[in-house]
């Protein structure tokens, strides 16, 4: 047994409008675990995104290592949990620490400088791409959806298209 993670979803705004109220009731969650160092040492930002979370779900703000360490935990298995990630490196941290993905959404990245516009809402850099590229070699399904209605789009297919031309 291991956590039952509904979603996983890298957006950097974490917790919004889409995120409280149609992901949570898609996927059925209880639980919002969003993971990210910087984050989780900013008691202000912390504290707002708990209370962001839609009725009858609690959220937590952890570090990677913390989700590496709370993975194998029995304790945990009773969650049904999003994971929210600001960036595919905090990703690509806590697979190659043991934690079991199968798919993550990719819903927001923004634009910063030595970033490119990929899709409208998705920027990334070298590092980002490679770290896509790494997840997809390990057989995590990488979709591309701001919200559930969206037509699903894989993540390499759009590098290929977008980026590397």
């Amino acid at each position: 047994m291991a956590m039952d993670v509904r979603l996983a979803r890298i957006d950097d705004r974490l917790i919004h409008g889409q995120v409280a109220t149609v992901w949570t009731k898609t996927t059925g969650i209880n639980r919002i675990l969003v993971v990210n160092d910087d984050v989780a040492k900013d008691t202000l930002r912390k504290n707002l995104l708990k209370q962001a979370a839609p009725p009858g779900v609690v959220a937590n703000v952890i570090t990677v290592q913390k989700m590496i360490d709370i993975w194998t935990n029995p304790k945990f298995d009773v969650f049904k949990a999003m994971l929210l990630f600001t960036n595919p490196h905090d990703v690509k941290t806590i697979i190659d620490g043991g934690v079991d993905l199968k798919s993550i959404n990719i819903g927001g990245m923004s634009y910063s400088e030595g970033k490119k516009m990929v899709t409208t809402a998705i920027a990334v850099d070298d590092k980002d791409a490679e770290c896509f590229e790494y997840l997809a070699s390990k057989g995590i399904e990488l979709d591309v959806r701001k919200v559930v209605a969206d037509k699903q789009e894989d993540m390499i297919t759009i590098l290929k298209n977008k980026f590397y031309e």
